[in-house]
């Protein structure tokens, strides 16, 4: 079994973000985690929403240390972790909610459109699509740090960066979802929760 990855960032933002899914995530049952990274959400996660099956998912890469996660957890409503690369082949199986945290200003562009193109074949009506992260809003940042933020990530890799509310929206809307709440969450960042409609 290889050492398991470590994102000290999850444990600094887990609780805030737990808050949020024990309320929304109350009447769901299945859930796919989108860019799982280190397993670490998942095994926090996961046992408090008993009720929950938890998908974790990431490209292949990133498979070994999520096993690594959840098999020291042991828990019984984490499954195997999948394989998945959002602009390649998707789950052939469909859930009532979607999560997935700090991804979008990591993934190319492309990528986040192919993502939320992906979605309706994975949604169930009604379910959630909730995204965690920094966002802008009307083309500005939020804050100094989310401006120095999104600088380091175009140092390190120029297609990232913090991606703006209402072209996230324009996508979710395109692929029948409509925004139900705008979460504001610590070290500005926010919590998105649309809604696939019926």
């Amino acid at each position: 079994m290889p050492d398991k990855p470590y994102a000290p960032s999850c444990d600094k933002n887990r609780e805030p973000i737990l808050a949020v899914l024990r309320e929304r995530l109350a009447e769901r049952t299945s859930l796919l985690e989108i860019g799982s990274g280190t397993g670490q959400h998942a095994v926090h996660f996961a046992p408090a929403l008993p009720h929950l099956s938890w998908q974790t998912s990431d490209r292949a890469e990133n498979l070994p240390g999520i096993r690594a996660w959840l098999a020291e957890a042991g828990l019984p409503n984490t499954p195997a972790p999948v394989e998945l690369d959002v602009t390649g082949p998707w789950p052939a199986r469909r859930f009532d909610a979607v999560f997935t945290a700090n991804t979008l200003h990591i993934m190319p562009w492309s990528a986040v459109e192919a993502m939320f193109a992906a979605l309706p074949g994975v949604l169930v009506e009604q379910a959630l699509f909730v995204a965690y992260g920094p966002f802008n809003y009307g083309g500005k940042f939020t804050s100094e740090s989310n401006a120095r933020f999104d600088a380091s990530l175009k140092a390190g890799a120029p297609h990232q960066g913090i991606r703006d509310f209402d072209d996230l929206d324009a996508f979710a809307r395109r692929a029948g979802m409509a925004l139900a709440e705008d979460v504001a969450m610590p070290s500005n960042n926010r919590c998105l929760v649309w809604r696939r409609l019926g």
